[in-house]
């Protein structure tokens, strides 16, 4: 039986000289959680609509969930970005909560 897949996801300037803990934190609670982990995104604050592009990543690797350090990568006004909710849950690794896409309204 496989694994279901996943993606981490990260922005540099928000993680700064924490960024090798922050994906080694991704890898490990994506590995606890039981999802295989293809790659880890990593955007900077100079990244034209990162979102997008995430939604676009998520779609091609068939990802079904997104391990993010905390909220704060996302840099937006909404807690988690509606557009990635509807392909993926995500969940974070500061808070270990898991913003399921059955919590889309």
């Amino acid at each position: 039986m496989s694994r279901p897949v996943a993606i981490g996801y990260l922005r540099r300037d928000v993680s700064g000289t924490r960024q090798p803990w922050d994906e080694e934190q991704i890898r490990s609670l994506a590995r606890r959680f039981g999802y295989d982990l293809s790659r880890i995104v990593a955007f900077s604050n100079h990244t034209d609509e990162p979102h997008q592009r995430l939604c676009n990543v998520v779609g091609r690797i068939g990802a079904t969930a997104v391990f993010v350090p905390s909220l704060d990568h996302f840099l937006t006004s909404e807690e988690v970005p509606a557009a990635l909710l509807t392909l993926a849950d995500i969940v974070t690794v500061d808070t270990r909560f898991t913003y399921s896409r059955s919590q889309v309204s």
